[in-house]
């Protein structure tokens, strides 16, 4: 099983948890913590540095503790969580969608919850025989795990993190990655790994044979996931943007009783611009 390990007290987004900030740091990175908590990244955009914080709403005196940085001059790219009052911000663009399972209600009600069509697939996967093993991911850039998703993200054309990041992280809080394996006959069929911070917890990166398709597999990962990660105290679990490009994938995530909810957007603040 995975580890028993408490989780904090409140909930935040992956990109604001303290083992993102270690990993990162790991990887050579320099992230900023201001005295509130908040996480900002720095990086540079067409030779200029810039500032982004990642999946959070700016607290009230946001540029009282830029200011105390000596960081209030220059840009700030904020993409909240969730839709939030920037008065002072530049738009660049719009929410975006993200599928959000609700993991306080009990097995019962998460079943009920499930698409008909779902469930019928759940049912299929539980009465195959396959061999469920959970456990922390090796915190290696050459887990065979990483590899996989990196062959993967290059043959479909999309971004995540990159492996020795992954890495970082299983390597800074392992007790927070939670890959789960699905095998049939002593060969993986399908896995999922998942990332806790605070109450909620993420879905970062899977992997399906077609094996593992024929037999639902990866519903059967998911629905064993959302059961312990709500045994361990998460409230919710985010399963990532809802891609108009991928609407197999969209209907799978919605279809497991997850809801839509929108992002914040994505917004500047800076003081030439103020």
């Amino acid at each position: 099983m995975f580890d028993e390990a408490a989780l904090p007290p409140h909930s935040h987004a992956l990109m604001q948890d303290p083992a993102f900030a270690r990993a990162l740091r790991f990887c050579g990175q320099r992230p900023i913590v201001l005295p509130s908590g908040l996480m900002l990244l720095q990086q540079r955009l067409a030779g200029v540095p810039v500032l982004m914080l990642p999946r959070a709403a700016p607290p009230p005196d946001l540029r009282a503790q830029l200011r105390d940085a000596g960081l209030h001059r220059r840009p700030l790219i904020l993409s909240p969580e969730e839709p939030c009052a920037l008065p002072t911000a530049l738009h660049l663009s719009g929410p975006r969608l993200r599928a959000v399972m609700d993991l306080s209600q009990g097995p019962t009600a998460r079943r009920a919850a499930l698409h008909p069509k779902w469930r019928n697939q759940l049912r299929k996967a539980e009465l195959h025989e396959f061999t469920l093993c959970y456990g922390p991911l090796r915190a290696h850039p050459t887990e065979e795990v990483l590899m996989q998703e990196c062959r993967q993200s290059k043959a479909r054309g999309y971004a995540n993190w990159p492996a020795q990041l992954t890495a970082a992280f299983a390597a800074m809080a392992p007790n927070q990655t939670h890959l789960l394996r699905a095998s049939y006959k002593n060969r993986t069929v399908a896995h999922m790994l998942f990332m806790t911070h605070g109450t909620a917890a993420t879905y970062h990166i899977g992997h399906i044979t077609e094996e593992g398709k024929k037999h639902a597999a990866h519903n059967l990962l998911l629905w064993k996931a959302a059961e312990y990660l709500a045994h361990l105290g998460c409230l919710n679990l985010d399963l990532g943007l809802l891609d108009p490009a991928t609407r197999g994938l969209n209907r799978f995530k919605l279809r497991s009783g997850a809801t839509a909810r929108k992002t914040g957007g994505t917004h500047l603040i800076w003081r030439p611009l103020a």
